[in-house]
């Protein structure tokens, strides 16, 4: 595996297909994810994500399970989250959950954490989406020490207290599945990734470079404001969709009736003027390359490029035909040509194997790792917070610049 991931992600909306009126089943979805999958690990891509939904029409409610199942299904393939929401789920759940796939994968796992996107979610799971930014604060501080203490005593404001709680399983090889926190557009969560040192995935599918260079440029000083390393050594992962045929004509004339009533973005923007904003690049394998190399132009070397192929009603032996492409014409291209232009002392992406040997050498293996170096910078909710406020005020400057 070269110093860079690359995989596909899917948030796993049902659809209908523009062009034959069709919408498939949740089954055939379902079981259109395992053969993604597959064809993923086939064509040698590391990573398929798993979004996370609780309503229509998405039918992701238990990314473990499906990922457990695929686990069995396939021998290399990193096993990873578009989004687990943070937010709604009981951490002490989370814990348990993605520890057991740990072992069940070998240790191929790590996961996304994110709010979601979705309001009516946070009172069926009993939050008050008001609390949002306050529960993924919270809920990771308890779930990063779950992971990390034998025995746990906590008390919070949003759940229940904690006394002498010991999670099961423990995490493999003492080590806990790394953690990557995915916004779009919230300072306060690329303020988190940098706190605990963790991973930050910048899904910039619907954002103009500038707003993802901003982000990705506060995670990388504030990571190093927290002692954890230079800006540089930051771990940083983005998004990007595509959709390819053998010219840029056939590809559009396919894409377009499915971007138009897309329900994301659809109704919207051209096709020729989302290109031009955002990552989408709809085309050939030659312009899916130029333009994903541009990305390190604006947010340094990067560890996991995730791609978006099944979005918006198209048949799965379409979706299958693009992994195939993706695997075969375009990651080896950009693994090398990446590879070639890296600087040096920037970390490769994250694996678990990587990261036990790191934490024997480090002798903390099955204790506390993460956290940050700096004295003054002891996780304490206020802190975190008033940390959280200095970010947002970071990055609305610069914004305004």
């Amino acid at each position: 595996m070269s110093s860079m991931q690359f995989g596909i992600f899917s948030v796993s909306d049902l659809t209908q297909d523009p062009t034959t009126g069709r919408t498939p089943t949740e089954h055939e979805r379902i079981r259109g994810w395992i053969a993604m999958a597959e064809k993923a690990e086939e064509v040698g891509l590391d990573v398929f994500a798993a979004g996370e939904h609780h309503n229509p029409p998405f039918f992701s409610s238990s990314p473990t399970t499906t990922l457990g199942y695929i686990a069995a299904r396939t021998e290399r393939l990193i096993l990873s989250t578009a989004t687990t929401l943070i937010t709604t789920n009981d951490p002490v759940k989370i814990a348990e959950d993605y520890a057991m796939l740990q072992h069940l994968s070998g240790g191929r796992v790590d996961l996304t954490l994110g709010r979601g996107n979705t309001g009516p979610v946070y009172p069926w799971f009993g939050k008050d989406i008001r609390d949002g930014i306050e529960l993924a604060i919270e809920h990771y501080s308890l779930l990063h020490k779950l992971w990390r203490e034998p025995v746990v005593n906590w008390t919070g404001k949003h759940r229940t207290p904690l006394t002498g709680y010991t999670s099961t399983p423990a995490p493999l090889d003492g080590v806990p599945p790394f953690v990557w926190h995915g916004s779009i557009r919230s300072p306060q969560i690329a303020e988190q990734a940098a706190f605990y040192g963790d991973g930050f995935f910048h899904n910039n599918i619907f954002w103009n470079k500038e707003h993802t260079e901003r982000m990705v440029r506060l995670y990388r000083s504030r990571f190093a404001h927290y002692g954890h390393g230079a800006p540089e050594e930051a771990i940083v992962g983005l998004g990007g969709q595509i959709f390819m045929k053998s010219t840029e004509r056939e590809a559009k004339e396919r894409f377009r009736p499915f971007f138009d009533v897309a329900p994301v973005y659809g109704h919207g923007p051209s096709l020729e003027d989302f290109e031009q904003m955002t990552p989408l690049t709809v085309g050939t394998p030659e312009q899916v390359i130029e333009k994903t190399l541009a990305f390190r132009d604006y947010a340094g070397d990067y560890q996991r490029q995730m791609f978006l192929v099944d979005h918006a009603g198209l048949p799965l032996e379409e979706v299958l035909e693009q992994i195939e492409i993706l695997g075969t014409e375009v990651v080896p291209v950009l693994r090398r040509e990446f590879d070639s232009v890296r600087q040096a002392g920037v970390p490769d992406a994250p694996t678990h194997a990587a990261r036990v040997a790191q934490a024997i050498a480090d002798g903390t293996q099955g204790g506390e790792q993460g956290a940050p170096r700096r004295a003054d910078a002891a996780p304490s909710e206020q802190g975190l917070r008033d940390d959280f406020d200095t970010g947002a005020a970071i990055a609305r400057q610069a914004g305004e610049r």
